[in-house]
């Protein structure tokens, strides 16, 4: 059955009150890799479970706690749990933000800028605004619904894999449910809606390099020393080349090549060069094969150099030589890849690498978190269902894609339930999550509340038991 005509006039009645429940969202600093941020995030009055503490940057912080929802238990309706998280990405004026980055600024073309509305506030609220619609008409819902939100995505979802596991256990909060829906994720383009079927995994590195007791000065311990930052620099450039191609040995051979049926998986798909470099903001995409870009984006593995922690930053030309460097890492995976087979590698390639520099400074490689990639059935009742939502609020049919970024929880989701997962994306690709200037365009918020609604009517009609 569809989703009622009253329900899609009542989310454009209410759009501007959805738009300031998101801007209230906003406002909360729920940074949760960043310590002085993590009172922040403990702001949800739900029922809440405690995953304990944990130890970040010299300190023991609680975890912030994992909201979970339960409503309905009809045993003639399926049971859908949906997924989101409150966390965010770090933000900054500085990082080049055009406004601040916890205000939403609505622009004039109907953006919602600001950090967490598309990653993953504004899909996160979408089910609220669902909910309301549900209670203030007392309306049943189409299906049984189980919610979890989390508070720790953006740094590994740290002690959820846990809470899931045991709560799937006969009698447990998640016991019964069919099927699962993530909305954490973006169309391929900023035209054409997705349903998304195949996630990569992540590994996470800091590389550690130490030597002298104190910052030092270049001009009278220069070439008399070894200078952490030049052995790190040395080591993060034996890890990938400036095409891509990951120089770790074992990485990139222990995926098979594309062959000529998979290799058109991707020629269907909505894309161009055009679309990648006008969302990255330049000319510079690695290839002008589209087919190429999508598989080195999807179903390739990559390595990302992010960044130096202890170097100096800052106006001036300050002249020192930095005690103790940390360069971060991560490496995206792919089916056979996972954390398990691929740390050994990185370990074994830094080690040697370092060896070779004959260096007196001390090397540490820490693996901060990982998770494995994902890939679903797409022919099932669930995707099925998504897949006639999506044509009913967007009279097109969606685009099939795998998704280049990580959601390790998606992987647990479907091993500890044993039930298909289906990620179904609100934003556009050119959202910029994890970016400066994050939005959400108003249009992908109210009619991605549609779309949400419109799926739950679905599964209720198709997947009856």
């Amino acid at each position: 059955m569809p989703a009622p005509k009253d329900f899609l006039e009542y989310v454009d009645s209410n759009a501007d009150a959805f738009i300031k429940r998101l801007s209230e969202a906003v406002s909360i600093k729920s940074v949760s890799g960043e310590a002085s941020y993590r009172p922040e995030l403990f702001g949800v009055e739900t029922q809440q479970f405690d995953l304990g503490k944990h130890v970040m940057d010299g300190q023991e912080l609680p975890l912030p706690k994992v909201v979970l929802g339960r409503l309905g238990n009809d045993p003639n309706k399926k049971t859908v749990l949906v997924y989101g998280h409150f966390d965010v990405q770090p933000a900054y004026v500085s990082d080049g933000w055009d406004t601040d980055p916890f205000t939403l600024t609505i622009q004039p073309n109907g953006q919602l800028v600001g950090r967490g509305s598309s990653d993953d506030k504004g899909p996160v609220l979408g089910w609220l605004n669902i909910l309301q619609y549900h209670y203030e008409n007392k309306k049943e819902l189409p299906v049984n619904l189980r919610c979890c939100f989390e508070g720790m995505e953006e740094s590994g979802s740290e002690g959820l894999d846990e809470l899931v596991e045991r709560e799937s256990k006969p009698g447990g909060w998640f016991d019964g449910v069919d099927c699962v829906c993530i909305s954490d994720n973006y169309w391929l383009n900023t035209r054409t809606p997705a349903l998304t079927y195949g996630l990569r995994g992540l590994t996470y590195f800091k590389l550690n390099i130490s030597g002298p007791a104190k910052d030092l000065h270049s001009g009278v311990f220069g070439r008399a020393v070894h200078e952490p930052m030049t052995d790190l620099i040395k080591l993060m450039s034996t890890l990938v080349d400036v095409n891509g191609q990951i120089l770790i040995p074992g990485v990139d051979e222990m995926v098979n090549q594309a062959d000529t049926e998979e290799r058109k998986l991707y020629e269907t798909l909505d894309y161009s060069i055009k679309d990648i470099e006008e969302t990255a903001g330049g000319p510079i995409a690695l290839s002008s094969d589209k087919v190429e870009v999508l598989m080195n984006r999807m179903r390739n593995p990559s390595l990302s150099l992010h960044g130096i922690e202890g170097a100096f930053y800052g106006p001036g030309a300050k002249t020192v030589i930095p005690a103790k460097v940390s360069g971060k890492f991560s490496i995206r995976l792919v089916p056979p890849q996972t954390p398990e087979n691929i740390n050994p590698l990185v370990k074994a390639h830094i080690e040697s690498e370092f060896a070779k520099l004959g260096s007196k400074n001390t090397m540490e490689l820490e693996d901060l978190h990982g998770g494995k990639p994902w890939v679903s059935d797409i022919n099932h009742w669930n995707f099925q269902a998504a897949r006639i939502a999506t044509k009913a609020v967007y009279n097109v049919d969606p685009d099939m894609t795998r998704e280049g970024g990580s959601i390790p929880i998606t992987l647990t989701f479907a091993d500890a339930l044993g039930v298909n997962v289906l990620l179904l994306p609100m934003g556009r690709s050119d959202d910029g999550a994890h970016s400066t200037n994050e939005k959400l365009d108003r249009s992908n918020f109210i009619e991605g509340t549609k779309l949400l609604g419109t799926y739950l009517y679905e599964v209720g009609a198709i997947a009856t038991k």
